[in-house]
């Protein structure tokens, strides 16, 4: 005999798309959304895969333009379905059905990436770009069918800005290969300014607890990418070329930034930051900044590695710049959207800038620059936890005197 039905068995398979309590208790990332991470990793992936085979060919900068491109095509939908179900996550059936959508849209996206890079071919990355953001619009117009007065303004407006930009991205395709770059441009500025314009009446109820943890939980995934390629080059440099002594240092490095990375990112608790629309965009928007670096950190390990076994045609100085470069965009980036706001005095303040420059200065330390910016990166996170450690030990000591001292009086 069959037991008493849950609460989600009785629930109806459709329902109406509406917002959420922006102060809902134990408001956590859904298995659906974590399915959705690890399907846009791979499209990063790909990207990395690009990126490693431009730089080591010694087209660092055609790579790096085709790279930020890429990149922002699928941070940019990612990131706009996590605000979009932070506010709107019913969890219908439609619901989920429209977001497998856009997981087929990253991949068809990602099946192009190499055509991308190789031949100057954006035909596949449109049409999965396009796929994607029409889900969203989908999702968009139940929202906008769901409410009424300001709210559905809001949701049309996002149809609207979303739809016309699909059309912008046309130019990708039919413009001469030399605009693809000022169509990046234009249009980039444009797809961020969608959500400023559709919210500047009626905000969505995102939750910033959700927010915060959605962001780390990609963070960790595309860090653990970077590990799983850095690993998987370090093997193939063992296994062909016999090269161990030549990579252990590249190895021993890469994984003390990886690491560093990991423990700066998430040692202060950012969702209490995040209380109005202008922090939060200007927070979600720098996040192109955190994860584009933390993806390329892998793709420079793998440069490094094939230089260091003599597979890429490049020098030890631009190899060695593939690793530092992002590493150091990534501290200083970490440190101006979060870590700033929870340092006191100039000491603390300066860790991450002053380390960031020394990880730009190890680039000319030749075969040992990965490892010496991994321990440069690996000091940083001592040298921050003792000094917050002090504070936090002085604050206690100074509450206790007072403390004392009311007491005698």
């Amino acid at each position: 005999m069959l037991g008493p039905m849950t609460s989600s068995t009785t629930r109806s398979p459709l329902r109406r798309l509406t917002a959420r309590g922006r102060d809902e208790a134990h408001r956590v990332a859904s298995p659906l959304e974590l399915f959705f991470d690890l399907c846009f990793v791979v499209a990063i992936a790909q990207a990395g895969v690009g990126l490693v085979h431009a730089v080591a060919e010694g087209h660092a900068g055609e790579g790096i333009l085709n790279y930020a491109m890429l990149f922002f095509a699928i941070w940019w939908a990612w990131m706009n379905f996590t605000w979009f179900a932070s506010a709107y996550d019913n969890d219908d059936a439609l619901y989920r059905v429209v977001t497998l959508i856009q997981i087929a849209g990253v991949l068809v996206l990602a099946a192009g990436v190499s055509r991308a890079f190789e031949d100057h071919e954006f035909l596949a990355v449109w049409l999965g770009y396009v796929i994607m953001r029409l889900a969203l619009i989908a999702q968009w117009l139940r929202v906008a069918r769901s409410t009424q007065g300001a709210e559905r303004t809001m949701a049309l407006r996002y149809v609207f800005g979303v739809l016309l930009c699909q059309v912008g991205w046309l130019g990708l395709l039919v413009l001469p290969e030399g605009g693809r770059a000022w169509v990046f441009l234009v249009m980039a500025v444009l797809e961020m300014c969608v959500p400023p314009f559709a919210e500047r009446d009626h905000p969505t109820s995102w939750h910033p607890h959700h927010i915060a943890e959605r962001y780390g939980l990609f963070t960790i995934i595309v860090l653990g990418e970077t590990i799983a390629a850095a690993t998987v080059a370090v093997k193939t440099g063992i296994d062909e070329h016999d090269a161990l002594g030549e990579l252990l240092p590249i190895a021993a490095g890469g994984l003390l930034i990886i690491f560093a990375a990991w423990w700066i990112y998430f040692v202060v608790p950012i969702h209490g930051h995040l209380r109005s629309n202008k922090q939060a965009f200007l927070w979600g928007y720098g996040h192109y900044l955190v994860f584009a670096p933390a993806a390329a950190i892998g793709a420079g390990l793998e440069v490094a590695v094939e230089q260091a076994v003599g597979k890429a045609h490049i020098s030890t100085l631009a190899a060695s710049a593939a690793v530092t470069l992002p590493t150091s965009l990534y501290l200083l980036t970490v440190w101006l959207l979060h870590s700033r706001y929870f340092k006191v005095g100039i000491a603390q303040q300066l860790v991450l800038p002053v380390t960031a420059l020394l990880v730009i200065c190890c680039t000319f330390l030749g075969d040992w620059a990965v490892l010496a910016a991994g321990i440069v990166a690996a000091l940083a996170v001592v040298t921050g936890t003792t000094l917050t450690a002090r504070t936090v030990a002085r604050v206690a000591r100074v509450a206790r005197e007072r403390g004392g001292s009311v007491r005698a009086g």
